[in-house]
């Protein structure tokens, strides 16, 4: 996974549409929490937020053979992003207040690149509240939801059992969850970090 890392967004978008996972997951990790961040602006409702985020990126998987590599990845998912909010607007979904919000969000798809600030500091809280784990706990979370490795490898790598390791795992999104509950704004948050296997 970390050699994903390395790949311009140009590289990624070639990889998903061969159906690459691995692309397709570091391309979700680049963008899906600042995304929520400004969705979130607009529509002020969790819930709604994520449904905009969740679609947007089921869409990418499913119609990645329509996607062009030598767009501006970040500026599409800006704008594909404002249709959706402003399709839940015209559906009458969200709440009225939203629509003179929504020039905003215009102007910021219209004016901004990717704030690679407010992804980065999203990800510190993440990272501070992850190293004040207990050690094992730490590092079994780590193992499973950085390196991407499987139970049983974890297991096997560490000599403890399955069980002991999904529970570990448990516990730690259980403590992150409720530590990073006060950042309401930041709803998405955690969902790098959690993966299932």
């Amino acid at each position: 996974m970390n050699s994903y890392k390395q790949l311009s967004d140009q590289q990624l978008v070639i990889l998903l549409k061969k159906e690459d996972r691995l692309a397709f997951a570091e391309i979700y990790e680049r963008y899906a929490i600042v995304l929520y961040y400004k969705v979130n602006q607009i529509l002020r409702d969790e819930d709604a937020s994520k449904d905009v985020i969740q679609d947007l990126f089921t869409f990418i998987w499913e119609r990645s053979d329509n996607l062009d590599e030598n767009q501006n990845l970040s500026g599409y998912l800006y704008i594909a992003s404002r249709s959706r909010v402003l399709n839940l607007i015209q559906k009458g979904k969200t709440k009225s207040d939203y629509l003179s919000e929504i020039g905003k969000f215009s102007e910021i798809v219209a004016n901004e690149t990717l704030e690679k600030l407010d992804e980065k500091e999203l990800l510190r809280l993440v990272t501070n509240e992850i190293d004040k784990l207990p050690t094992k706990m730490r590092e079994v979370f780590q193992l499973s939801r950085i390196e991407d490795l499987s139970h049983r490898e974890i297991a096997q790598k560490l000599g403890i059992s399955e069980t002991t390791v999904k529970k570990q795992v448990q516990n730690a999104l259980k403590i992150l969850k409720q530590r990073l509950s006060m950042y309401s704004s930041y709803g998405l948050l955690l969902l790098v970090f959690l993966r299932g296997h």
